[in-house]
């Protein structure tokens, strides 16, 4: 017969040995330097269509600045969050080094890219 007091146990051992549901990934940065923002263009024109008043520099550390002023953000595994600043609020998934895609209000992703253009201007 199953003692219950270890079956007790080993469900709660079993529980503690595996990651939370919502654990996003490690802590990490962005390259730093300018980053520009497009919305996909169509067959009659552009390729992409650059969003003005949308770029953003990635400064050091987890420290960006736009023309409306600076902020932070939180890279957690491949999400990006904008915690403070201009850009608060707004979260991107890491498509690739340097390629950033728009995540919306309901988790998927939009249709905004931002890709890193080159070293940050000063």
């Amino acid at each position: 017969m199953i003692d219950l007091k270890k079956l007790t146990l080993l469900a709660a051992l079993a529980g503690l040995a595996s990651p939370p549901a919502m654990a996003q990934g490690r802590l990490s940065l962005l390259a730093q330097g300018e980053y520009v923002c497009a919305l996909p263009g169509d067959a009659t024109g552009a390729a992409w269509i650059v969003q003005e008043g949308r770029e953003f520099a990635v400064t050091g550390g987890s420290s960006y600045r736009t023309a409306q002023g600076s902020g932070t953000y939180l890279m957690e595994g491949k999400l990006v969050t904008f915690t403070r600043g201009p850009m608060r609020g707004a979260k991107f998934m890491l498509l690739g080094s340097g390629l950033l895609q728009q995540v919306g209000r309901d988790g998927k992703l939009g249709r905004m890219r931002c890709h890193r253009a080159g070293p940050v201007e000063d």
